[in-house]
C-alpha cells in the first residue's frame, strides 16, 4: 500500500502528475544513472584514457541491462547510496569491459549528474506549462481588459479596477517565471566529475578535459570547481519552483475568495461532482484552488529545507545531501500539480460581469470618493476638497444614501465640478478606472 499522497492511487494526481512522476521514478532515475556512467565511458575514452571498444561496450550494456531491483534495494540498504550496487551490476553485464566503469569517479559524482539530467527534463515541462498557462491568462486578460469591478485592498472595497488588470498582474509575475527557468539552466544545469574529494587526483593532468568531454558527452555546462558541497545550484531549483507556486498560490486565493457565496464574481469550471460536498447538495468548492494553494505552502517548505540543505561540512557533507532526495522530487511533483490545475481552472473560468458590477455598486458611490476629491481639487485644493468629500461620505455611511444624491447638495462642490451631472459622472465606478486598459496591453504586448 502506499504510505504518500506522490505515491497513493487515490491521490497521487491531485498532488503530481504522471509526466513528471515519470521523470523522478526509480526507474528512470537508475536509468539517469546508467546514462551518466555510460557517457563518462565514452569521454574517457575519447581522451585516451579508456579503451574504445571498452566504452563501446559498456555504453550498449548500460542500454540493454536489466537491473535486480530488489538486490539493488537490498545493497542499497546496507551501504547507504546505490551507486556502488548499480556499479557492480554493470560491470558484470559488461563483461571483460567492467573493469573501466565508474573510472575515477566518486558515488556523489553520479548521483549529482543523474539529478540534474532529471531536473533538466523536469524544468522542460515547467517551462512548457508556463508557456501555456501564459497564453490562457492573456486570452483571459485580453477579454475582460475593460469589465469594471472592484479592487480590494485589506479586503475593503478600494477603487475599481477591470478583472483583465487583476489577470495581467497575475500574467506579469508568470512572465518573469519564465525568464527566471531560462536564465537559471546554465547556473542549474552543471555536471558533476571530479572525484573522492573532488580534486580529480584519480584521474591526473588530464582530469579537466576529460570532465569537460563527460559534461559535452550529456549536454550539460562544465562547472568552474567541484560543487560536491557548494548546492546553491540545486537549491536555486527549487527556489525558483518556490516562486511558481508563490504566484499560482496568490492566483489561487484571488479565485476563492471570488468564488465566495458572499462575492460570486467566478466559479471554477463546471464538472459534474467536482467540488460537491457529501451533504450539502448546492456546494461547488474550488477544488483546483485549493490544490494550488496547497501545493505553494508544501513547496515553500520544501525551500527551506533546500536552504538549510545548502550548509555542508569540509568536502563531503554528512547528512544535508540527503535532504535533496526527499525535496527535489516532492517539489517538482507539486509545482507540477498546480500548474496542471492553474491550466484547467483558468481555462474554464466562468467570469460573473453582472454579479462583478453589482458588488461595484454596494457602495453607492463611495468607491469612487477620491474621484470626486481629484477633481475638485484644482478649484478647493486637493486638503479642503478631501475635508469636503469625507464629510459627505460619512453622511452616506451613516444614512444610506447615495454618495452623488449628497454631493450634490454640495454647493462648493457642485461649483468646483461644473453642475450635478458632472458629479454622477465622476461617480460612475466604470469613469474612474486609471490606466487599468494600458497597463493590460503592455504585460500583453511584453513590455518592461
Amino acid at each position: 500500500m502506499a504510505s504518500t499522497v506522490f505515491d497513493s492511487a487515490l491521490f497521487r494526481d491531485m498532488f503530481g502528475t504522471a509526466e513528471m512522476r515519470a521523470v523522478f521514478s526509480d526507474e528512470a532515475l537508475v536509468g539517469r544513472y546508467l546514462e551518466t556512467e555510460a557517457a563518462l565511458a565514452r569521454a574517457q575514452a575519447r581522451a585516451g584514457v579508456v579503451p574504445k571498444d571498452a566504452a563501446v561496450t559498456i555504453d550498449a550494456a548500460a542500454r540493454s541491462i536489466t537491473i535486480d531491483y530488489e538486490a539493488l534495494r537490498r545493497e542499497t540498504e546496507i551501504v547507504g547510496y546505490p551507486i556502488l550496487p548499480l556499479v557492480h551490476q554493470l560491470s558484470k553485464a559488461a563483461g571483460d569491459a567492467g573493469r573501466y566503469v565508474h573510472w575515477g569517479a566518486t558515488t556523489q559524482d553520479i548521483m549529482d549528474t543523474a539529478n540534474v539530467l532529471q531536473i533538466r527534463a523536469a524544468l522542460d515541462i515547467v517551462a512548457r506549462d508556463l508557456k501555456e498557462l501564459r497564453g490562457i491568462l492573456a486570452g483571459l486578460a485580453r477579454k475582460h481588459r475593460d469589465t469594471p469591478m472592484a479592487g480590494r485592498t485589506h479586503l475593503q472595497q478600494a477603487l475599481p479596477v477591470t478583472f483583465g488588470y487583476k489577470v495581467a498582474v497575475w500574467l506579469s509575475s508568470i512572465d518573469r517565471h519564465i525568464e527566471r527557468v531560462e536564465q537559471a539552466r546554465p547556473r542549474v544545469l552543471l555536471g558533476e566529475f571530479s572525484g573522492a574529494a573532488g580534486t580529480l587526483a584519480s584521474v591526473g593532468d588530464g582530469g579537466l578535459e576529460m570532465q569537460r568531454l563527460f559534461c559535452e558527452e550529456l549536454g550539460l555546462n562544465q562547472p568552474s570547481i567541484t560543487w560536491h558541497v557548494a548546492r546553491d545550484g540545486i537549491a536555486e531549483a527549487v527556489s525558483l519552483l518556490g516562486l511558481i507556486t508563490g504566484t499560482l498560490g496568490k492566483i489561487a486565493t484571488d479565485v476563492m475568495l471570488m468564488c465566495a457565496t458572499e462575492f460570486g464574481e467566478l466559479s471554477e469550471p463546471f464538472l459534474p461532482g467536482r467540488g460537491a460536498s457529501s451533504t450539502m447538495p448546492q456546494k461547488r468548492n474550488p477544488i483546483s484552488s485549493e490544490l494550488m494553494l496547497a501545493a505553494a505552502k508544501a513547496v515553500r517548505q520544501h525551500v527551506a529545507t533546500m536552504l538549510d540543505g545548502m550548509i555542508h561540512d569540509f568536502e563531503r557533507a554528512t547528512g544535508p545531501w540527503h535532504l535533496e532526495w526527499v525535496s527535489l522530487p516532492e517539489s517538482f511533483l507539486l509545482t507540477a500539480s498546480s500548474l496542471a490545475n492553474a491550466k484547467f481552472m483558468l481555462a474554464g473560468l466562468v467570469v460573473h460581469e453582472k454579479r462583478m458590477r453589482e458588488n461595484l455598486d454596494l457602495t453607492h458611490g463611495l468607491i469612487v470618493a477620491e474621484a470626486v476629491m481629484m477633481a475638485a481639487a484644482p478649484k478647493l485644493g486637493r486638503q479642503h476638497a478631501h475635508d469636503v468629500v469625507y464629510d459627505s461620505c460619512r453622511k452616506a455611511i451613516e444614512g444610506g444614501g447615495d454618495l452623488a444624491d449628497i454631493l450634490s447638495g454640495v454647493p462648493e462642490i457642485v461649483d468646483a465640478l461644473g453642475g450635478r451631472e458632472a458629479i454622477r459622472r465622476h461617480c460612475d465606478p466604470a469613469n474612474y478606472l486609471g490606466l487599468c486598459g494600458e497597463m493590460v496591453d503592455r504585460v500583453l504586448s511584453g513590455r518592461r
